[in-house]
């Protein structure tokens, strides 16, 4: 029986890239020498799978390159080669050339650089061949004769029973591609056995039901049959005996290593011999491997669909809960009895449903020993990489785009903040640098550090650049430390004396600060010079929903972000003052804030332009305090995110929109985006601000 498997082609990519992944973390972590023997046979393993699921699949390009790969490996694990620098930056480039086959298979019509895993697959066939003078044998031969002399036993040809589980050919394993793999080395006789096929009312297309008995004439070594069945030797039940040689009788059959408590699949066995105990195995063997499922893979459009729908679970019961406030007779209490654990339920629903996106941003951080490896051997550079709270969970989506952020400040801390080892011995610190990694929750939101103990930020360097690059017109414009660092982000800045691949184009660091904006997050800059600097990414865990806090101008109803509020208060007039400009600021304590009038921004009508009658919600945004100035405070609660900018346009300050429980469509405001708007109204205009 054959199936389609196309449907499983996903899976195949998905293991494939996961493997690769282990194998390069294992890599960079291998010692120069003696062969670690667990690392080796983790690495071997991995390659192993990419192997035989490309040959299953029929990428043959995969395959042949793999083999090579393997067979390389497989004579370090026994012992015949030591692992030296070279042969690891090989293998590094060939997970690397593997990674790209396997991506370019995502993509219909996809290409890779055929020319460059040529060059790397001839180097490992050098490599492989290169300590043995009077091998001109291909590396498939040589593999071939490698797995004979491990086993020299060779007969006339093998009897193989092969009995698959159930659900082997769910795994995208077709018999028939390894009864043609078994044609290849002689001549095949195949009786099939059907008892157990049920009817036709009864069959499942993807269930296994039959078994075979095979009889392969040929002079190979038991090594190379076993190897067609590797793939699925735990989703199977296989028996192999060498045949007798011409003239010998049956009983003078040898049985190799048979496996404990084979399936009887010959077919002289009555019904009642055969069918209860496979049965009884096959049952056993499904159950164990069950229990054994601790994770499964969700398709994103599946869980996206599924957050929508909470998303109106949630403003149902917001509807609900409105209603219920408009009432008040006998009955009203239990009604809002069951709206109260309605909005449990949702919440804890929610929150369920949300951590299904929520991934350990090791998977980010994953990333990162390989790319320090190869940039400090670029730049000559000693780096010791440090990672920490690498489980601390992070939604997918947010993960995926603060990827490209991470990538240029670990680019910066190496060529701009660790000094070279020559560099660090005259300032009597230790040649190797440290590069950390960090991730932590704090208060209901994700911090990144990316920290290095090198020549910190000189500031004065910093300030000199910009008054050059036109940034700033004199280094008196800035009053603080936060002002300098804030400069290294600004578009077209760079320190660099000399432009690389690496960095020196100005371009990178202003990328990085809009896209950890774009995500409703902040980056700060500490650094202190001779000592190191840190980078800290401040982002929310999630982009989908966010608690509120409610406010009201006028008719019109505004979010702001609860994280983003720092108090709010009633206004005392007298600590109000004029500034040129016609601005308004607000005395706090030993602090001087901006006044916003949001109505003045959105074109609302208040209930006063009195600033006493109203009151003043004080928030942070891009390392800047101001007041918004508001007719009302609503009430706190959980909003579900929708996109502005999908569904209307791009409004400045507003970061998204969502719908209250009357129906009505509220704006989310982005503090960050209020400060500009409000910045560049007072500068365009003498009258930003209305007595």
């Amino acid at each position: 029986m054959s199936i389609d498997l196309s449907q499983f082609k996903q899976t195949f990519i998905e293991e494939s890239l996961e493997g690769l992944d282990i194998m390069e973390s294992t890599l960079l972590n291998l010692d120069v020498g003696e062969a670690d023997l667990e690392a080796i046979n983790t690495i071997f393993r991995a390659a192993h799978s990419i192997k035989g699921g490309s040959g299953t699949f029929g990428f043959n390009d995969i395959a042949s390159f793999t083999h090579v790969l393997e067979t390389l490996l497989d004579q370090t694990r026994a012992g015949e080669r030591d692992v030296t620098a070279p042969a690891i930056e090989l293998l590094l480039a060939s997970v690397d050339c593997l990674r790209e086959m396997i991506n370019a298979l995502q993509d219909e019509g996809a290409t890779y650089d055929e020319e460059q895993v040529a060059s790397v697959q001839e180097k490992l066939e050098i490599m492989l061949n290169g300590d043995k003078e009077s091998n001109t044998e291909s590396p498939a031969a040589a593999g071939s004769t490698a797995a004979s002399e491990k086993n020299p036993t060779t007969t006339s040809g093998w009897l193989i029973k092969f009995a698959p589980h159930p659900d082997m050919l769910r795994t995208g394993n077709d018999p028939v591609l390894m009864f043609r793999e078994l044609e290849g080395l002689g001549s095949l006789a195949v009786d099939v056995d059907t008892k157990v096929l049920p009817g036709f009312e009864n069959l499942l297309a993807e269930d296994a039901y039959l078994s075979w008995e095979i009889r392969l004439t040929a002079d190979v070594a038991k090594d190379q049959v076993e190897e067609i069945f590797s793939w699925v030797d735990d989703e199977c039940e296989l028996e192999i005996t060498a045949l007798a040689p011409a003239g010998d009788t049956a009983e003078d059959e040898v049985v190799v290593e048979p496996e404990p408590q084979p399936v009887n699949t010959d077919v002289k066995a009555t019904p009642e011999k055969k069918a209860a105990p496979a049965a009884t195995k096959k049952v056993a063997k499904k159950r164990s491997t069950s229990t054994e499922a601790t994770s499964i893979r969700v398709g994103t459009d599946k869980v996206d669909a599924l957050i929508n729908l909470v998303g109106e679970l949630v403003i149902t019961q917001s509807m609900l809960s409105q209603l219920g406030e408009e009432f008040d007779m006998g009955k009203i209490e239990k009604l809002r009895n069951g709206l109260a654990q309605l909005e449990r339920n949702t919440r804890e629903m929610q929150e369920n449903v949300l951590r299904i996106r929520m991934l350990p941003i090791s998977f980010s951080f994953n990333r990162f020993p390989r790319l320090v490896h190869d940039l400090t051997q670029k730049m000559g550079k000693k780096v010791d990489l440090k990672m920490s709270g690498e489980q601390t969970e992070l939604d997918k989506t947010v993960m995926e785009k603060i990827g490209d952020p991470l990538v240029h400040l670990v680019r910066n801390a190496l060529d701009h903040g660790i000094e070279s080892p020559e560099e660090r011995i005259a300032a009597g610190k230790d040649p190797v640098g440290t590069l950390l990694l960090n991730a932590y929750h704090k208060g209901g939101n994700i911090i990144i550090e990316i920290s290095d103990d090198g020549a910190g930020i000189n500031k004065q360097r910093v300030l000199d650049k910009a008054v050059q690059s036109g940034i700033i017109n004199s280094p008196d414009d800035i009053s603080d430390d936060a002002q300098v660092f804030d400069l290294i982000f600004a578009a077209g800045f760079s320190t660099a004396d000399v432009v690389s691949d690496v960095s020196g184009r100005g371009v990178g660091m202003d990328v990085v600060k809009k896209n950890i904006k774009a995500l409703g997050g902040a980056i700060e800059i500490t650094s202190q010079e001779g000592k190191g600097s840190t980078f800290s990414i401040r982002l929310p865990l999630t982009l989908a929903i966010l608690d509120g806090q409610l406010v009201r101008v006028g008719e019109e109803v505004y979010i702001i972000p609860l994280i983003s509020i720092v108090e709010s208060l009633q206004i005392d007039k007298k600590s109000v003052n004029r500034l040129a400009g016609c601005s308004e600021v607000y005395r706090l304590r030993d602090d001087y804030i901006s006044i916003i009038r949001l109505y003045s921004l959105f074109g609302a009508k208040p209930d006063s332009v009195d600033l006493e009658k109203g009151l003043l919600v004080v928030v942070e945004g891009d390392g800047q305090k101001v007041g918004l100035f508001v007719d009302d405070l609503l009430g706190q609660q959980q909003v579900v995110i929708k996109s502005l900018e999908s569904n209307f346009k791009q409004v400045d300050g507003v970061s998204g929109a969502t719908i209250l429980g009357d129906g009505t469509v509220a704006l989310i405001m982005d503090i960050g985006g209020l400060i500009d708007l409000s910045n560049t109204l007072q500068r365009d205009s003498s009258d930003g601000a209305v007595a």
